[in-house]
């Protein structure tokens, strides 16, 4: 008689990475319709521009690296790198500084490294900070929500077409007359001059919390963590600490500083603290291992984050706070490694 020998592993599992990341990239299209909502159509040209600009940087890469490509970009991962950045990045920038981003996330941040599963840094935040840092003012041009009272020009598809392609606006326009400060920034640039944040926060383009239009993104981009906690594909541990890092020194400093400073709500409901709560910070590849090194690395993300945008030189720092973290989880993990059964601590 003629057994069949298996080979490891002998359970298989009931998902896989690409399924993975499928789910993760499919959770967010609701918050990706609430901005073309509130923001219009720039944010779907941004998907488009970084899904195609990253998929041939990776074909580029494991071409070169002598890797099966078509297995590889079947994974989804770099489809749901170029969707975050996309998310990250203004909807008005000039197409150099899109592709530029999109080669610093998948180029140097993943592949440099060996591919997924190597790189130590979030490769998405990697793109972002890289043209943060090289291109301030084009990413400093934000578009203001298209509702409520606030009065801006509004440019035609071609005008914002044609900054996209060109750099540049057609005669009739200025990048200061279609693009406006966002809340971040105006709290920033409030506080610097000495003003309560109750009297920044008098200008309409804030909302309840945060800002208008950002605060219903981040109640989808909520909605859509919450799912993923829910199917498992993350875990609690680095969402409640990103969140109580952030949270906790913001209700502290409004209690002790009489309103001087924003309170957690604006913080919560502005800029990427639930996008980096939920999607960013829980990459599983850059992110701490153990449960208490997750805590530790969340915690660190949204203190950091939270220094960085009261006393900071940006507006929002949770690229930089993500970044710094994931250069700490080699010692975070080496400390909070749970003990191995039948071996001293």
């Amino acid at each position: 008689m003629r057994f069949e020998a298996a080979i490891t592993p002998y359970l298989r599992p009931t998902t896989g990475v690409g399924a993975m990341m499928q789910e993760v990239t499919l959770s967010l299209v609701p918050a990706i319709v609430v901005y073309f909502f509130f923001f219009g159509f720039g944010i779907l040209f941004n998907i488009v521009l970084c899904i195609v600009a990253c998929v041939a940087f990776e074909a580029l890469a494991l071409m070169l690296r002598k890797q099966p490509v078509a297995s590889t970009l079947g994974d989804f991962s770099v489809i749901l790198t170029a969707v975050l950045l996309a998310l990250a990045l203004p909807t008005y920038l000039p197409i150099y500084v899109t592709l530029i981003a999109c080669a610093a996330a998948v180029l140097l941040a993943k592949h440099a490294y060996g591919g997924i599963g190597y790189n130590p840094f979030n490769p998405a935040m990697v793109g972002y900070a890289f043209v943060l840092i090289s291109f301030p003012i084009e990413m400093s041009s934000w578009l203001p929500p298209s509702l409520g009272d606030i009065d801006y020009v509004r440019p035609s598809v071609w005008e914002r077409l044609h900054y996209v392609f060109t750099g540049g606006w057609p005669d009739s326009l200025t990048l200061d007359a279609v693009t406006r400060a966002t809340p971040l920034d105006m709290v920033r640039n409030g506080m610097a001059n000495s003003e309560m944040f109750a009297e920044i926060r008098i200008n309409p383009i804030f909302g309840d919390f945060g800002g208008y239009g950002w605060e219903w993104l981040g109640n989808f981009l909520a909605v859509a963590g919450f799912w993923l906690l829910y199917r498992g594909i993350i875990r609690w541990h680095i969402p409640v600490a990103v969140l109580a890092g952030m949270l906790l020194p913001a209700t502290v400093a409004t209690m002790t500083t009489s309103g001087a400073l924003p309170g957690p709500g604006f913080h919560l409901f502005s800029g990427a603290t639930i996008l980096a709560a939920f999607f960013i910070a829980t990459d599983p590849v850059s992110a701490a291992t153990s449960p208490r090194g997750r805590l530790i690395y969340g915690f660190g993300i949204g203190l950091i984050a939270w220094c960085i945008r009261s006393f900071g030189g940006y507006p929002d720092g949770f690229a930089f706070a993500v970044l710094l973290m994931n250069a700490a989880v080699p010692l975070i993990d080496r400390f909070t490694a749970p003990r191995i059964m039948g071996h001293e601590r």
